[in-house]
Parts: C-alpha cells; structure tokens; sequence
C-alpha cells in the first residue's frame, strides 16, 4: 500500500470536508426546490472513497456505484461545478441536466454511475472487468452497492461468473446498517454480508469504513489480488450514514442517540484529530482548510445557478447516436 503521509492525510481531510459540505449544499437548497426528484446523501461514508482513491491506479481503475453518487465522480476527477449543475437539471452538468441526482456519469473519467435500480449496477460491474480482461488492459473494477442490494439474486449469479472467469473486481457491500429503513437484521438470517463470499471461495472479509486508512489498506491488498491475475474480492465496509436514506426519509426505525453515537467516529473528526495530535498541524492551518472549503463550494453553488437549462430538443438528441435515425416520427 503507498504510505499514508501528513500530506494524505491533509488531502483525505480536506477532501472529505469538501464532499461533505457540498451535500450539504445540496441538501439546503433541495429544501428550496432548486434540486428535485430524489437526492440520496453520503455524510458519514466518505472514508470509503477516500481510502479506495488512495488504493487505485486513476486513470486506468473504473469505478461504478449506485445512487449514492455524487461525491464519487468528484473523487474520480469530474469538475464538481457541473456535478452540482448536473443536480440543478442545467445544460452545464455532466449529462446535460438530463440524468440528475441518481445517475451522474463520466466515461473520460471511468466512473460509470450512477444506477437507479437496487442491485443494477453489481453485474454491470462485472461486465466491465471483463471487458478489461478481455482486451487486456490491466484495470481493476470497484463495484459499490448497498446493503440492501446485497439480498438481489444478480449477486449470486455475478459473483458465480466472475470467480469462474477470474475477473479483475472488488466488490465493496457499503453497509450503512440500513436498506433504505430495513435494518440488516431483519433481511437474513446472518449479519456478517462478507461471508457472502465464501460460498464462492472468493477472498473476503470485514473493514472498518469509519477509517480511511483501514479502507485503504483492504483496498490496496484486492486491487493487487485483481491486477496481478487473482482475481474477484467481496469487502464488506461497513460505515453509518448520517442523514436519511433519501431527503424524504423520516428516520424513524432510529434513535438520535444511535446517529450520536456514530457521529463520535465521524472519519473526517478523525482524520482531523489526528493531523492535530500527531502531525503538528495547528488550528489555524484547518481554519484555512475550512475557508477554501466553502469557497469551493459556493463556486460549485454559483455556477450551477448561474447556468443555463438545457433546451428541450435536447432530449431527442441524445438519445440516438444515429444522427439519420429512420424510426423515428417525422415531426416531435
């Protein structure tokens, strides 16, 4: 694993305090109704994208996940200006304004969603090793679902097909301890989603995903496994979303006092606790951190208002790559 220095650690800081208070922005101005439809939060989960970025090769490694998906694409190397403006619906954002909150996409920088449908996206992840392996490109595949995902049949069958093709994946179960509001408990029998794997002799186990050095360090050892050739991992990171399921999630099948809790753990506090306790860094330098934080983010907040909707024909032509498409009624 590449070493875990003061400067990683001020980037994991920064950048997770980043993410953080972008989705906070979302959230403040959904309540405005400038974002609408769904909108899926990540607060308490960004040691798992900051220890997995730190694993990956960027550049070369895919990544794919699903609706919880805004501050992914970030990490991976897409402008959050029009991450923000793809959530606001405007022709600046990454698919025109026309995928919004649940499918955010950027092929340039291999992060391939973004997937609506519960579970969809675990064979897709699949699909896409085996198209590396295929045409030997020597990438690895990080296929994120939820828990709750992880009941789906598709699993069972991908992880059947990729062990017997020895593809170049890591499954990563983010297990947020809840299926929407279904605690994982009350969906089998078991609450160890890890050994999911071992009916399939796949390398697997638990991580601690409050901690991004510990996700970095599981990470490391599979991507390393799927390059050199050993094929699939199931990690089971197991992590705590702060907010609801969803911006109309209730919460009630929790306590405040559970969420208080988890907040103790908080990786971006723990993170911070220790560049003060270990690294020198002082007080002043995060108040800078902070600064350029919300700076960034009221940048991210001004673009997207500022730009322009997308026109309407525009979801006629992106539809299909044929320009001449023959089927199509003569007048729309």
């Amino acid at each position: 694993m590449k070493k875990v220095t003061k400067e990683v650690l001020l980037n994991w800081y920064e950048e997770m305090l980043f993410w953080r208070k972008f989705e906070d922005k979302l959230a403040q101005v959904y309540i405005q109704q400038k974002v609408r439809g769904f909108l899926h939060l990540y607060n308490g989960q960004e040691a798992i994208l900051a220890g997995a970025l730190h694993a990956m090769e960027l550049g070369k490694d895919n990544m794919i996940t699903a609706y919880r998906n805004h501050v992914q694409p970030i990490g991976m190397g897409v402008d959050p200006k029009r991450v923000m403006a793809e959530l606001y619906g405007k022709e600046t954002g990454t698919s025109h304004g026309l995928g919004g909150s649940m499918h955010i996409f950027s092929k340039e920088k291999k992060f391939f969603g973004g997937h609506g449908i519960v579970g969809g996206q675990i064979p897709l992840g699949a699909g896409i090793a085996f198209g590396d392996k295929f045409h030997d490109r020597d990438a690895v595949t990080l296929t994120f679902f939820g828990d709750g995902a992880a009941r789906q049949g598709s699993l069972h069958e991908t992880f059947n097909l990729a062990m017997l093709w020895n593809l170049p994946v890591v499954f990563c179960v983010e297990n947020n301890g809840y299926a929407m509001g279904t605690s994982v408990a009350r969906t089998a029998n078991h609450t160890d989603i890890w050994k999911l794997g071992l009916g399939y002799e796949m390398p697997c186990g638990p991580v601690d995903a409050m901690d991004p050095e510990k996700v970095a360090e599981a990470m490391s050892e599979a991507i390393e496994r799927a390059r050199s050739g050993g094929g699939p991992t199931f990690l089971e990171l197991k992590t705590y979303r702060y907010r609801g399921h969803s911006m109309s999630d209730a919460q009630k099948y929790r306590t405040k006092d559970e969420v208080a809790e988890y907040q103790k753990v908080d990786p971006i506090t723990q993170v911070k606790q220790r560049l003060l306790d270990d690294e020198g860094v002082t007080e002043e330098e995060i108040k800078k951190i902070g600064k350029r934080v919300k700076e960034r983010v009221a940048e991210c907040e001004k673009f997207a208002e500022e730009s322009p909707y997308p026109e309407k024909s525009l979801m006629y032509d992106v539809v299909y790559e044929q320009e001449d498409y023959p089927f199509l009624p003569s007048k729309l």
